[in-house]
């Protein structure tokens, strides 16, 4: 306890400071340094209400201890006793909204997103099941307002996609969608299934930060640009000049395909975002100590046992495995309602950081 005010009173030592600085003439006069501390103020201005809150709680509960020590009446003991046990259940509950609001902030936490999904172990199915999550997520950002816009796709005769990329930009994408990251299950009888066997398909899912120019340094030198001539399904021509475009990362090998846009400055443009996003992606999981450097870490082969969530058709459910929780409205999750499963995700995500400080 003793740590947690001492951290609280540092920070707000440095919330004086920051109020001294918005009302400093010469910020004032410098609309980037005044956006910069007003910024750092809107970041630490609840913590800082939380902790008067908090000291407010606890000269309550020294006033109310007081009473208990020197009342000598039964029922105004029993009383104090009781206010005294919901104060501290108050306090406790504070003490841990603080504690969770002072770790550490993702740097990437509001950054845009590239949203990548491949079909994975199942065939034709699988295609058809990376559609209908390429659709869930993005109703999930039209609730968010959220823009999503589609970078490069590769679909399947039957409506369904082998790949697609496109990006997600709003505040707070990639803080409640990067537990999307990993693969997701399908269990259900096909269309296509005569003999109604229950069939388990696989999506891969990445979800990367969106990097600046500023994060990530790409040397011209170290592309290979390739130009094409567009096509749709079954070899359909959909332009008629060299548009589409594939950049080669030659130190690491990653390669980017756009032929979406019928201009090929707007296909090279969305390439290297792309691109951008997966080196930085590469290097942020260096720093996180992963396992692999290679992206496809993140995601895994795309082999059924590799599961982070299943989607069953017939029992109307979504277990998410990594915290063990079930729900049963599948049909409201693949329009979008995620946020039960983000907010779970997000607690357990809060409980492990808060339990490796300990």
């Amino acid at each position: 306890m003793s740590t947690l005010i001492e951290k609280l009173e540092g920070i707000e030592r440095r919330h004086a400071e920051i109020m001294q600085r918005l009302s400093d003439p010469a910020v004032l006069a410098d609309p980037a340094e005044y956006q910069r501390v007003a910024k750092l103020h809107a970041e630490i201005n609840p913590v800082v209400e939380e902790f008067h809150r908090l000291r407010k709680l606890l000269r309550q509960m020294e006033g109310t201890r007081g009473l208990l020590e020197e009342t000598v009446d039964p029922e105004m003991r029993e009383m104090a006793a009781a206010e005294l046990e919901e104060l501290q259940k108050q306090r406790e509950t504070l003490e841990t909204s603080l504690e969770v609001m002072l770790l550490p902030k993702d740097p990437a936490a509001d950054r845009n997103i590239i949203l990548e999904i491949r079909a994975g172990a199942g065939g034709e199915e699988a295609g058809l099941f990376a559609a209908e999550l390429l659709r869930m997520y993005t109703r999930y950002a039209e609730t968010q307002r959220w823009r999503v816009e589609m970078i490069a796709g590769n679909v399947t005769g039957i409506g369904g996609i082998r790949e697609a990329i496109c990006t997600v930009e709003g505040r707070g994408a990639y803080s409640r969608l990067k537990f999307e990251s990993g693969v997701h299950r399908v269990q259900r009888v096909p269309a296509t299934e005569a003999s109604g066997r229950i069939h388990t398909s696989t999506v891969t899912v990445a979800v990367l930060p969106e990097a600046e120019e500023v994060d990530v340094q790409i040397n011209p030198n170290d592309l290979r640009i390739d130009v094409f001539r567009s096509t749709g399904p079954g070899g359909q021509s959909v332009n008629t000049t060299d548009s589409a475009v594939r950049i080669t990362h030659l130190p690491t090998g990653l390669v980017v395909t756009c032929q979406d846009e019928k201009s090929q400055h707007k296909n090279k443009t969305k390439a290297l975002k792309v691109l951008r996003a997966r080196l930085y992606d590469q290097e942020l999981q260096r720093q996180k100590e992963a396992i692999d450097k290679n992206r496809r870490t993140q995601v895994g082969s795309g082999e059924r046992a590799e599961k982070i969530r299943t989607y069953n058709f017939p029992q109307n459910r979504v277990t998410d495995h990594r915290i063990g929780l079930t729900v049963h409205n599948l049909s409201a999750v693949l329009e979008g309602s995620l946020d039960d499963l983000i907010q779970a995700l997000a607690t357990h995500d809060q409980a492990e950081r808060l339990r490796a400080l300990a």
